[in-house]
């Protein structure tokens, strides 16, 4: 009698994860982040359970999974923004996270992309939050400005990075090259380690604040957050659409007086056209829903800065005709 009724339990069970199974063919959605210890893989994470609902899940109108119906989705570590479009491109990832201006460069086939043949089947997701361009400068450099530069020691980050491009960029609308500093190539970390020594005077740093490297840093030794600002960064957002605006608010790191304009790329959510276009609408509408929105209020601090009102700031690629219909049906896009 045991084992009839627990064998009439599974039967039940089967048929009806069958019967849903049926309704819902089971989808698997891969997510490309970053590493394990920065903010891209805990944010893949809280989007991975927001749109999934695999097959036999609650309705979310019960309590259940809000997300796709039938959509397994999984975050998984990666080397970042170049790694992942590669892999999208390749047919090894449905989608994951890039900076803005990367996947702006490997659209186009410019900036780190030089050389490379374009990711013409690139396409955007959502802009998910600001990464902002940090310029920290030993105090004892006496930089204030980006003309103050000039002579001085400076890393641009390691070649090969979307930093570096982003710093060059940056010298170039103050009128400045490589040739007018002394230049050097090292990771973050690195360029902190030596300013501690007092080798370095300034370096770049693109990521979300705070950055643990600076406020380390920071907390040991007088830097100065250099503002980037005026009329040359003016027309620098101008001709580069995946720049916005952003400000470094006070607090953020030891020492500082007050907040700092400087300016941000995003971090942005990828796919390939590949991918069909009722999955894609359907994942931007789980992202989207007020149940994700508590999600991701409550699991990360940059979390509460994912919102639909700058969904579509610094796109430099497409939308994906499914992201797209989204938007337009939200009155958010034309």
């Amino acid at each position: 009698m045991f084992n009839k009724g627990i064998l009439g339990l599974a039967a039940a069970a089967l048929i009806a994860v069958g019967t849903v199974a049926g309704a819902q063919e089971m989808k698997f959605f891969r997510i490309g982040t970053g590493g394990t210890a920065g903010t891209y893989y805990p944010i893949g994470g809280l989007l991975a359970n927001a749109i999934s609902a695999p097959p036999g899940s609650r309705a979310c109108e019960d309590g259940g999974a809000c997300g796709v119906p039938g959509l397994v989705a999984s975050a998984l570590a990666a080397n970042g923004s170049v790694a992942n479009i590669n892999a999208i491109m390749g047919g090894t990832l449905e989608s994951g996270f890039a900076q803005g201006d990367v996947a702006a460069w490997a659209y186009t086939g410019t900036g780190v992309w030089e050389g490379q043949p374009p990711a013409e089947k690139l396409r955007a997701i959502a802009n998910l939050y600001p990464e902002s361009i940090h310029l920290v400068a030993s105090e004892a450099s006496g930089i204030k400005s980006l003309a103050d530069l000039k002579g001085k020691r400076v890393s641009l980050d390691e070649p090969g990075s979307g930093t570096i491009v982003d710093a060059q960029l940056i010298l170039g609308a103050a009128g400045l090259t490589e040739k007018d500093i002394k230049p050097e190539y090292l990771k973050p970390d690195q360029a902190a380690d030596r300013m501690k020594d007092g080798a370095m005077d300034a370096f770049f740093f693109v990521g979300g604040y705070p950055a643990g490297a600076i406020a380390e840093l920071a907390s040991q030794h007088k830097v100065t957050l250099v503002p980037i600002k005026g009329a040359p960064v003016d027309e620098l957002l101008a001709n580069n659409k995946f720049f916005a605006r952003d400000t470094v608010p006070n607090g953020t790191y030891d020492g500082m007086s007050g907040d700092v304009p400087t300016i941000a790329v995003g971090a942005q959510w990828v796919t390939s056209a590949d991918q069909p276009e009722e999955l894609i609408y359907e994942i931007t509408k789980a992202l989207w829903n007020d149940n994700t929105r508590k999600q991701l209020d409550a699991g990360h601090a940059k979390g509460k800065q994912i919102t639909r009102e700058h969904a579509l700031d610094g796109l430099g690629i497409p939308l994906h005709p499914g992201a797209e219909r989204f938007y337009k049906e939200a009155g958010l896009l034309k």
